[in-house]
C-alpha cells in the first residue's frame, strides 16, 4: 500500500460526511427546531502522526484509522457562513442553538446564554463583512489539518469576551490560564 493516497483517513468520523440531499435535511431540520443545539463531537486526531489517522495499522487499513475529526473551531464561522450568510437560519436561530439552548440544557441559563443583567458577559462579535479562506493555520485545535481547509466564509468573529472582559480580539488569545470556574447548575430546563 506505499504511495496510496490516504488523505481520505482524514474525514473519517461518525456520522459520515453527508450527501447533498442529506445536508439539505440538517439545515430544514435547524429552520424547524427539529434540532435545538448545534455542536461538534470535536474528535481530532493528527493526521501526519504515528498515534494519529496514520497509525501504522491506518496505513494498512482503512478499519484501523482512528474515527474523529476536528471541528470545534471551524464550527461557528462555518454555521454563521452557510446559514446566517445564506439566508438559511436568522441570527436569532444562531445564538439559540449555538448558545441560549446550550445554557438552557446545561441548566446554566439564564447566567449564561443571554445577555441581559445579571448574566455573565459572555459575547462573541461578528464582522458579517470579514470574507475569510479558512485554513488550519487559523484554528487551535492541537490537530495538524482542518477537513475544511479552503472553505470560502463570509462572517467571522472578531471579539470574544468572557464574564465582560476579552479574551480574544482580532484572532489573538489574550486569556490568562486558569480563568475558568465551576459553575454550580440547576436541574436543566428541558428536563
Amino acid at each position: 500500500l506505499d504511495g496510496l493516497n490516504m488523505e481520505g483517513a482524514k474525514y473519517v468520523c461518525s456520522p459520515p460526511p453527508r450527501d447533498v440531499d442529506s445536508q439539505e435535511a440538517c439545515w430544514e431540520g435547524l429552520q424547524q427546531d427539529v434540532f435545538s443545539v448545534f455542536s461538534s463531537d470535536h474528535c481530532p486526531f493528527r493526521y501526519d502522526d504515528s498515534q494519529g489517522k496514520l497509525t501504522p495499522k491506518g496505513r494498512t487499513s482503512f478499519r484501523w484509522v482512528p474515527n474523529g475529526i476536528p471541528g470545534v473551531g471551524a464550527r461557528l464561522p462555518i454555521l454563521f457562513s452557510e446559514g446566517v450568510m445564506k439566508g438559511r437560519i436568522d441570527i436569532n436561530r444562531f445564538v439559540a442553538v449555538t448558545s441560549t439552548n446550550h445554557a438552557k440544557a446545561y441548566g446554566l441559563y439564564p447566567r449564561k446564554g443571554t445577555i441581559a443583567i445579571g448574566a455573565d458577559a459572555d459575547i462573541a462579535i461578528w464582522d458579517p463583512e470579514i470574507r475569510q479562506v479558512l485554513t488550519h493555520s487559523m484554528l487551535d485545535d492541537g490537530s495538524d489539518y482542518t477537513p475544511y481547509e479552503g472553505l470560502e466564509l463570509t462572517g467571522w468573529p472578531i471579539l470574544t469576551m468572557v464574564r465582560g472582559k476579552v479574551v480574544v480580539c482580532e484572532g489573538k488569545l489574550s486569556a490568562d490560564k486558569g480563568v475558568g470556574t465551576y459553575l454550580p447548575r440547576e436541574i436543566s430546563s428541558y428536563a
